[in-house]
């Protein structure tokens, strides 16, 4: 019997059969998308490659995709759901409050879901990361459950170690980044007739921003191996992946350079939708868990 349970949010970007295989439970986020006069609401609950696909051409083709947090109610129905099923003790690993207050609601439902459930012993932590790289500190976190790791050891290997979780995200349409309040409309505008490339990265404090601008795909892509290069992987955990917005080609072309530079060929992945709404169609991103902190 293990000595405790995991759960997360699906800002993580784990695919439905991880999710499964893993044994973990996950608070499903919500979201929009309009055009015109049309409004549809969506669950992040996919389950077919198909449908990431079909997100991503939605907004390529004038649709608005707008995001929420995972609300109080969420949280609580998510811990409520484990309480019902005799769960006592459990690790909930919720996406950076450096981007939303997701973990001030994943503690307030665990106070409330206390009143009806006293004996559970639920922690929720905050993870200073979003999409794969909060997946891989979920995986990270299984593998040591499951070797019989007790709850704080694994909670004190992720405090120590997910400021080493490092992002380096090239935004291919720049749209989304605009709309999302990270770069002004003039500026938008501009970088896109000279094909500049944002790289964005997460801090120290757990926040996204513009870390440098490279001219064109191709130094975009030359400046990301050797950040990449610049770092080494965790021994006991060597994860990294190569997520994408719908550009399986770029993608592909990103884990030869990577693995032409270094050995090393990250995992493919595509992006969900939570995230992917705010880099864009065509983003690609790489991801891992370094020994060194991020570089601001």
């Amino acid at each position: 019997m293990r000595d405790f349970e995991i759960s997360t949010d699906s800002n993580c970007d784990l695919y439905a059969n991880e999710i499964k295989d893993l044994q973990i439970y996950v608070g499903h986020l919500s979201y929009t998308m309009s055009k015109g006069n049309d409004l549809d609401e969506y669950l992040d609950k996919f389950t077919e490659y198909s449908q990431y696909v079909d997100f991503y051409n939605k907004i390529r083709n004038g649709y608005v995709a707008k995001t929420s947090i995972l609300s109080l109610q969420a949280h609580i129905d998510l811990f409520t759901e484990m309480a019902k099923k005799g769960i006592k003790k459990v690790l909930h690993i919720a996406q950076s409050d450096g981007l939303s207050p997701t973990i001030d609601n994943a503690n307030r439902a665990i106070e409330m879901v206390k009143e009806e459930y006293p004996d559970i012993d639920y922690v929720a932590i905050e993870s200073k990361t979003t999409t794969i790289g909060e997946g891989l500190l979920v995986k990270v976190a299984c593998q040591m459950r499951d070797e019989g790791k007790d709850r704080q050891e694994v909670i004190d290997f992720i405090q120590a170690n997910k400021c080493k979780v490092q992002h380096i995200v090239m935004v291919d349409d720049l749209t989304c980044l605009k709309r999302g309040g990270r770069i002004s409309g003039p500026k938008a505008m501009i970088a896109t007739m000279l094909n500049i490339k944002p790289i964005i990265e997460f801090g120290m404090n757990g926040k996204l921003d513009v870390y440098r601008k490279e001219m064109g795909i191709k130094k975009a892509l030359n400046g990301m191996v050797q950040e990449f290069k610049s770092h080494t992987l965790n021994k006991e955990f060597p994860l990294a992946y190569i997520i994408h917005c719908d550009n399986e080609q770029r993608a592909n072309e990103l884990q030869q350079m990577v693995f032409d530079a270094t050995g090393i060929k990250p995992e493919l992945r595509i992006m969900g939708p939570i995230i992917g709404a705010h880099v864009g169609p065509g983003g690609v991103a790489i991801a891992f868990l370094s020994n060194e902190d991020r570089p601001f």
